[in-house]
């Protein structure tokens, strides 16, 4: 307990030298764990995805859809339960800067392969799956546009031209933390039946198809067998699970992701280096301390642990305070980044990386200084300061 005590007060003795050393480690951890959340929002997608849905579309690429004939066909797949034709729509509303993600699919089965999307009043679901110019928007999306349940929006289309008008007709909420809120879903019917009227050799197709299965462990099966109906066809398919389909995207920027990952640890490397100088220079101007300790019955063991533990007091404490502006920091950054990062929060896991970077830099940064105090001979030490 005196030892605790004497660390403690020996830490902060020093006021302005702590307060930096303090600061600067804050400031690392908020930025370590504030990157790796970024990391997190990167792999979202992939986190959210779940082992009972695979992905077909055109073996050659997206830009490449598929025919609607191709639905009943998947559908018969020993294994298949469910088959939902959707379209990436890539809408813009307004103007390009209000950037979301925008689809069509059948509604229905929709809904039933995404358990994850809840929505809490039965009225809503049953108008959006009514009306075909109907629409279903995240919680989030709606609160980024003021957009309210009856609301008239208009996309401007850029795949499929023209404005398009639909009611919102229902608000979905995430079952789960990871859910993305900030998408919107139309009725496939009501594009694939405006482009049967404007462009006629465009209708009936697809650009992907989700498909559930059954059994998670005969995924490769069913993909395979999925693929070889349409094999040697003029649209032959690739069909995968939805978490391959998903990090598929995230490979794509998969050199920015190590970018950052590594600057992460590059931030604990340059406060541990700076931590470790400021205890190095403490215990050098202490030196004549020591020797009166030991003079006064401390072991050597017993300093070296008294200054290693100083060491682990400033870096927990600025650690701490870091770890407790994650939170806000992050869902402020979120806020800003919404259109880049539809799911921003910190994980379980940064939090603990948090706590063992900062009890990391803590016993890094003591253990020279610990060592050059166990050292310390009493009369060498004694002649300095005379």
């Amino acid at each position: 307990m005196l030892l605790i005590r004497l660390a403690v007060r020996n830490a902060f003795r020093h006021r302005l030298r702590s307060f930096l050393t303090i600061l600067g480690v804050m400031v690392a951890i908020l930025a370590f764990g504030l990157l790796r959340t970024v990391i997190d929002a990167w792999y979202a997608g992939v986190e959210a995805s779940s082992a009972n849905r695979l992905v077909t579309r055109s073996s050659v690429s997206l830009m490449f859809s598929l025919p609607m004939a191709y639905k009943d066909k998947i559908r018969a797949v020993p294994g298949v339960t469910q088959v939902c034709q959707g379209n990436w729509f890539g809408g813009i509303y307004i103007d390009e800067k209000n950037f979301f993600a925008n689809f069509a699919y059948e509604p229905q089965t929709l809904l039933d392969l995404y358990p994850e999307y809840v929505i809490d009043d039965p009225a809503q679901r049953s108008d959006f799956l009514r009306d075909r110019k109907g629409c279903l928007v995240g919680v989030k999306l709606a609160k980024r546009f003021g957009w309210k349940v009856g609301d008239n929006i208009t996309l401007r289309g850029t795949i499929f031209p023209g404005d398009w008008v639909m009611t919102v007709r229902a608000i979905y909420r995430g079952a789960r933390s990871g859910t993305d809120e900030s998408q919107l879903f139309f009725h496939w019917a009501y594009l694939d039946e405006t482009m049967r009227v404007n462009y006629p050799s465009r209708a009936g197709q697809v650009g992907f198809y989700m498909v559930g299965i059954n059994d998670p462990n005969k995924a490769a099966e069913i993909s395979r067998a999925v693929d070889a109906q349409f094999a040697n066809s003029l649209a032959e398919t690739l069909t995968e699970t939805e978490k391959a389909f998903q990090m598929s995207f995230v490979s794509m920027s998969e050199a920015i992701i190590l970018a950052i990952r590594l600057v992460s640890f590059v931030v604990v490397l340059i406060i541990l280096a700076v931590s470790a100088n400021t205890m190095a220079m403490s215990a050098r101007e202490r030196t004549g301390e020591y020797a009166v300790l030991k003079t006064l019955g401390f072991s050597a063991r017993t300093v070296a642990l008294l200054i290693a533990s100083e060491a682990l007091v400033i870096s927990l404490t600025g650690a701490g305070l870091g770890l407790l502006l994650i939170l806000p920091c992050a869902e402020a950054f979120g806020t800003l980044m919404t259109d880049f990062f539809p799911v921003f929060a910190v994980s379980r896991e940064t939090i603990i990386y948090g706590v063992v970077a900062g009890v990391a830099v803590g016993i890094l940064s003591g253990i020279y200084p610990a060592m050059y105090a166990a050292r310390v001979r009493i009369a060498v030490a004694l002649r300095k300061v005379g």
